[in-house]
């Protein structure tokens, strides 16, 4: 009884595993898509989000019944509402995967990135799907270690957004009212994304340590000749 008890524990964390890659290879679709106006690659992946949704409903209700069931305590416990949660977050994930192909799709035949800004917006979308790629990976490893340096890693695409208003905000802008509104809810797609990535690595510090990732603080690499 308690093998299979265990067994559907990992189950639960390979179910995560598979959101997290999946909605990876969502973003980097919807931004490609985006991009350079491909309409069935944004049907694709609008469609796609429907396997990320069974996944999350199927792993919430396993883990409700495992509460029922096992009542399980200590780190158990830790897991399975842990995951509940990071389940959520990769949901919500993505849906905003989701919603960037969902603004190909209304632009079509047209981007709703002008090319000036298309650099911006592609290097947006690849750090995107690299955070999410890492956060699969801490699932995987439990590194606490790394988890925290995905709260680093999302620096870099707050810069990236705060350089996206700066263009919107330049008296050249040239685009129009609608494009600007595009782009400001691009933006926003993928800075909450990896605000989600993020959030899911710090629930694995959580599950790992039992402490809440705002209150340890990362492991600094010493610089070499200090």
């Amino acid at each position: 009884m308690r093998d299979a008890y265990h067994e559907e524990l990992d189950s639960i964390g390979e179910d995560l595993v598979e959101m997290a890659r999946l909605v990876g290879s969502a973003i980097g679709r919807a931004t490609t898509a985006m991009l350079d106006a491909d309409l069935r690659l944004a049907e694709s992946v609008i469609a796609g989000d429907q396997k990320v949704d069974d996944l999350q409903h199927d792993l919430e209700a396993r883990a409700i019944a495992l509460l029922a069931r096992q009542q399980p305590v200590a780190t158990d416990l830790r897991i399975v509402v842990t995951s509940l949660r990071m389940s959520a977050d990769l949901e919500r994930a993505g849906d905003l995967a989701q919603h960037v192909a969902k603004q190909a799709r209304l632009r079509f035949p047209q981007s709703p990135v002008p090319h000036d800004l298309h650099t911006t917006l592609l290097e947006m979308g690849q750090l995107a799907q690299r955070l999410m790629a890492k956060a699969a990976e801490v699932i995987i490893t439990k590194d606490v270690e790394l988890a925290l340096q995905l709260e680093q890693d999302d620096d870099e695409m707050d810069l990236l957004h705060r350089t996206l208003f700066q263009h919107l905000m330049d008296d050249r802008w040239k685009h129009g009212i609608e494009t600007a509104v595009d782009v400001t809810l691009l933006g926003r797609y993928y800075e909450r994304f990896a605000d989600h990535a993020v959030s899911v690595a710090k629930r694995v510090v959580y599950l790992v340590t039992g402490e809440h990732a705002d209150e340890i603080q990362p492991v600094e690499t010493p610089v070499e000749g200090a």
